[in-house]
């Protein structure tokens, strides 16, 4: 491997998940960034890889991704890896990435894990369309962003943790109205995976009254109203065109 950056996607619970493609770069990398060398660390003892590691993470990226960036410049070739999914994906790894795309330097992502394409896929909702959300802002902004989602005709995709996650249903069946089809997808690719379907009032109810655990994904359906006002939209403009 020449002077690279590569940006590997890690398990998001079930070991068996990681790559073989993942394992050999980690082991032929000069170092691995980790998001946390502590739950990093029990991932390479278990797939025997000595390469030396040393923590990237938000409170240190800002600094570090120029001088890493220069390293990999300089013919260096370093792993990023996060604590579980794809490094980037609400996760650190922009700044690295887009630091060493401005000084000219090679990056790889390697295709991997990442928990909310299994959820969205699994979650029985529509899967064509979709746009991903991330964390949803936690104060300044947040009603504006939630009020945007709602008129999206497109499936929705958002994170949450569990502590926050009945406030977020509740405010969801708020705005997208508490008949919106959705999907709470707990625990993607580990023992206590689990989905509960409904609508957002129902889940809202229901995880208002039962404390949830673990990492979880919320998919919700997009705005029916509106997808079907841009398939006559799009219907009238195709008929225009033939004629």
């Amino acid at each position: 491997m020449s002077g690279r950056l590569y940006i590997v996607p890690t398990p998001v619970g079930n070991l068996d998940d990681m790559t073989f493609r993942a394992v050999s770069v980690l082991k032929e990398a000069d170092l691995i960034l980790a998001e946390d060398t502590r739950t990093s660390g029990v991932l390479l003892k278990h797939f025997d890889i000595h390469t030396p590691m040393r923590s990237h993470h938000k409170f240190n990226e800002h600094e570090e991704a120029p001088k890493i960036a220069e390293r990999v410049l300089g013919g260096e070739r370093i792993a990023l890896i996060s604590d579980a999914g794809t490094p980037g994906i609400s996760d650190p790894g922009f700044m690295l990435s887009r630091e060493c795309r401005r000084l000219g330097a090679e990056v790889e992502c390697l295709p991997g894990a990442t928990a909310f394409v299994p959820a969205l896929v699994a979650s029985g909702l529509p899967c064509d369309r979709f746009v991903f959300e991330g964390f949803l802002p936690p104060k300044k902004g947040r009603a504006t962003r939630l009020t945007l989602l709602a008129a999206d005709p497109r499936t929705v995709v958002v994170y949450e943790s569990p502590k926050r996650l009945a406030r977020t249903l509740r405010q969801l069946a708020e705005f997208f109205g508490a008949g919106r089809d959705a999907c709470v997808c707990r625990e993607i690719s580990k023992i206590h995976e689990s989905y509960h379907r409904g609508t957002l009032g129902e889940l809202s109810s229901h995880f208002s009254l039962n404390q949830a655990k673990g990492e979880i994904v919320i998919i919700i359906g997009g705005n029916r109203e509106d997808a079907a006002s841009s398939a006559i939209t799009d219907s009238v403009e195709d008929t225009d065109e033939e004629q």
